[in-house]
């Protein structure tokens, strides 16, 4: 629904008199200062010509003076780069129009990061936050004819290092990443992305350059700098109001009359009003007339758009459990969500188009996710990012830019910290899809459980800090700036329960508050009883090898084996391939093919099946506990794995590789988030499957028990029919694996497995699920495949061999094309 804003009346230097849209009143001029600058290093050896938007990596890159940063280790070679100083320079005319407006500014939506403005020679201003926008008064510095415009930038990580260094009263943790990261030190005395200094998925590219938008604006009178609306709604009196934000630059005092209207709605209103000289806030209110079905989630992007919804975490006592239930209600409905974790989409983020976001995330939804959480060590992201999550319905956790760390609270820092909230909040509150801000990631953890072994005669001070700076300044700006929302100071934490313990809990890993993060590599993983039954698992996985055909582009032949320095180097989590290999030789035959690069493909495609079999099953499990509690603990509405993309090519959590492909895990999304889905576990050798529903229906389970020899059923068992209440879990069948064996022939827990699915009256609802009676490797009977799929209206042919192993495979009869790959997914094929 469009929102009108009028301003009649205003008075200035002259009274004006009628009705204006506020966007012709302003008559503001924008010189768009994007396109070609040139760069130089700190002694001028380097000039160049550079983007921007961009970022001093690509604009080397671009001119040939390096190659990919991502081939090979370049993320090491190439730290040179972030070790210098470099400056933009552009050259502008000023032109007469502009000349006679009286004000003028100069504009970057985004530079990274520590930065000395100069034009003509003069100082203009310094920046230090790479999440702020950054504003300047050059009036009385433009000059007729050409003009020079410079920025300086600082090496980001020798400003880190000195602000490290002018911290003398008491350390602030982590000093420096560990060791198998190949990482800078000191990024948390630095306001950029955290993760630009390395972190455990990805390399160390510490960034500098002009990252957003730079411009000229020039107006008379006044100027709308910014829109932003929020919904709220009165349960009392069944009212809904919106709250508009106008954030106005004013040359002087301005006096007159301002109307805001909903058409649609029958809803306006007009309000004296005035604005002081300078940037103003000024909130109105507007009461909506008409009554509104609370429907689900209507989703409207693009400001001034209003749209309508609630958003409610819940944190109330559970029946039969200690602690507080954790979830979200969503237009007065209890929503599960079902999702993944966002981290940045590249190094250098001047090279994310907006075809790489509407891919990934079209492929959340593609997999049947309903929520993302934005991670709190990269960046915020680009409006674009906001506006198509709002037109899929993709509902977003967003966190603040922290993570991992202790941060310091000195003065400068926070005063740079709260402008960036309020930017931000300002920035993005406007979007429905946002349902939650989130103070920091794993912050509250680190402290509570001693991550860097702090003192414990210095513990009160960091507890200080840390609710100085979470708590007294983020959490309090944010509930000013925007009501409709919740917030929470950290992920994971106990909420509620934090508070009351002052804000860092004795265990914020505690599965009867808030969310959670649980990672075990070690444990089995198809041991459902290795997890947490927690109320929200916001952070889980396993680790995977990405394809060889996205590795190849930026190794050579002789990295390619599991031994390789390469494998080594881009493996950034501690005993993280060892790790992989370990897991999957609980249930599958190692790759041991005599020519090594078959090995080594086939190992990094096992990688993957062992990685999708692991968060299946961890998913599945919390998705069965959402409507029982067990010793205490359940009622779990939220499982957010971790992670859904990669920032470069290397071993990683995600679900989708660096380029887009799907990894197979993100193909099992699809099923194990479906509506309507059936999941099995064995508990003391019974056999339990649940019926999972969004949706309410009657619904019956349909058992197949298959040889692995056999392409047609042993024996099928049907449940009957049952109504499965929307949003619950419900136990279908129950049945001793034994006796159920006992009836389909000569079946053993070695020779067969079993699939099963749910149905109505008429067909199939929601996708065929399976459970091994063994693992792989142990079963008799199982063959080596050999398929052969042909695409030919995409002139595309794919002999499919998969490597000798003892394991399933999941292939589609829906084939699409993607450059020179055919995708396959989601049929289970038996060996034959």
């Amino acid at each position: 629904m469009l929102l009108h804003v009028r301003l009649s009346g205003w008075a200035c230097w002259c009274l004006f008199s009628g009705v204006f849209s506020v966007f012709s009143l302003q008559q503001r001029l924008t010189v768009n200062l994007n396109g070609k600058w040139r760069l130089s290093n700190s002694n001028g050896s380097l000039l160049l010509p550079a983007q921007v938007p961009g970022c001093v990596h690509s604009a080397l890159q671009q001119q040939g003076y390096i190659t990919d940063p991502y081939f090979r280790f370049n993320d090491v070679s190439y730290r040179w780069i972030a070790l210098d100083n470099w400056t933009y320079t552009t050259t502008f005319t000023l032109s007469a129009e502009l000349s006679v407006k009286q004000k003028v500014l100069l504009v970057f939506d985004g530079v990274d990061t520590v930065g000395s403005v100069s034009l003509n020679g003069i100082a203009v201003g310094k920046t230090n936050n790479m999440f702020c926008r950054h504003d300047f008064s050059v009036k009385d510095l433009l000059k007729d004819g050409e003009n020079v415009l410079q920025v300086g930038l600082l090496s980001p990580i020798l400003y880190a290092s000195e602000q490290r260094k002018a911290h003398t009263s008491y350390v602030v943790p982590p000093e420096c990443p560990p060791g198998v990261q190949k990482g800078e030190c000191h990024v948390n005395f630095i306001r950029k992305e955290q993760s630009s200094f390395s972190w455990d998925w990805g390399p160390s590219f510490p960034t500098m350059g002009l990252w957003k938008g730079v411009r000229l604006e020039a107006f008379d009178i006044l100027q709308l700098v910014q829109v932003s609306s929020v919904p709220l709604y009165n349960d009392a009196f069944s009212q809904w109001r919106v709250q508009i934000e106008l954030l106005i630059d004013a040359v002087q005092t301005a006096r007159g009359q301002l109307t805001l209207s909903i058409p649609e709605l029958d809803s306006e209103q007009t309000f004296q009003t005035h604005f002081n000289p300078g940037k103003t806030k000024s909130n109105f209110t507007i009461l909506i007339n008409t009554v509104l079905e609370m429907t689900p989630v209507s989703l409207l992007c693009y400001p001034p758009q209003v749209y309508f919804r609630t958003v409610e975490l819940i944190q109330e006592p559970v029946v039969g459990s200690p602690g507080l239930s954790f979830y979200f209600r969503i237009n007065g409905k209890p929503i599960f969500l079902k999702g993944s974790n966002w981290i940045p989409v590249h190094s250098f983020q001047d090279q994310v188009t907006p075809d790489v976001l509407k891919n990934l995330l079209q492929s959340a939804v593609d997999a049947n996710m309903n929520a993302l959480r934005v991670w709190g060590g990269g960046v915020y992201e680009q409006d674009l990012f906001y506006e198509i999550c709002d037109e899929l319905g993709i509902m977003v956790w967003q966190d603040f830019m922290f993570a991992c760390a202790m941060y310091p609270t000195e003065t400068d820092f926070i005063q740079t910290v709260r402008e960036e909230v309020v930017q931000q909040v300002q920035r993005l509150k406007s979007h429905p899809s946002i349902i939650i801000w989130s103070g920091n990631n794993e912050n509250e953890a680190a402290l509570a459980t001693d991550w860097f072994d702090i003192p414990a005669s210095q513990r009160p001070k960091y507890i200080r800090d840390y609710v100085m700076l979470y708590v007294d300044n983020i959490k309090k700006l944010v509930q000013e700036e925007d009501q409709s929302r919740p917030f929470l100071v950290s992920s994971p934490t106990n909420g509620a329960e934090s508070e009351q313990e002052g804000w860092v809990a004795e265990n914020p890993y505690d599965p009867h508050y808030g969310d959670v993060h649980f990672y075990s590599y070690i444990l089995d993983c198809w041991d459902w009883r290795t997890f947490p039954r927690t109320r929200f698992a916001s952070e889980y996985g396993f680790q995977s090898w990405p394809s060889f055909s996205t590795l190849q582009p930026v190794s050579i032949k002789e990295d390619w084996s599991y031994g390789s320095n390469f494998t080594s180097h881009r493996q950034h989590h501690e005993d993280g391939n060892q790790q992989m290999i370990l897991q999957t030789a609980l249930h599958f035959h190692l790759p041991n093919a005599t020519d090594p690069l078959k090995r080594f493909t086939d190992t990094l495609y096992i990688t993957q099946v062992m990685q999708a079999q692991c968060v299946k099953t961890q998913t599945e499990f919390y998705r069965r506990s959402r409507s029982e509690i067990i010793e205490g603990k359940g009622h779990t509405m939220g499982a957010l794995y971790w992670q859904l993309n990669d920032i470069w090519q290397a071993p990683s959590w995600s679900s989708i590789e660096f380029g887009g492909k799907w990894k197979m895990l993100h193909y099992f999304a699809q099923s194990f988030f479906a509506a309507v889905f059936p999941v099995a576990f064995e508990e003391d050798d019974t056999l339990v499957i649940y019926a999972i529903s969004d949706l309410s229906r009657d619904l019956k389970l349909r058992v197949n028990v298959f040889s692995w020899t056999e392409l047609d059923p042993v024996c099928t068992l049907n449940s009957s029919m049952l109504l499965v209440p929307g949003g619950s879990a419900v136990a279908v069948f129950k049945q001793p694996v034994a006796s159920l064996l006992a009836g389909c022939g000569n079946c053993t827990r070695l020779t067969c497995l079993l699939t099963f699915q749910l149905e109505d009256d008429s067909s199939q609802q929601g996708p065929t699920n399976y459970h091994f009676l063994c693992s792989p490797k142990d079963a008799q009977g199982l063959r080596r495949p050999n398929i052969t799929v042909t695409a030919s209206s995409w002139l595309i042919a794919c002999a499919f061999n998969p490597p000798q192993a003892t394991f399933p495979l999941f292939i589609s009869t829906t084939l699409f094309s993607s450059s020179d790959v055919v995708v396959v997914q989601e049929l289970f094929l038996y060996p034959a």
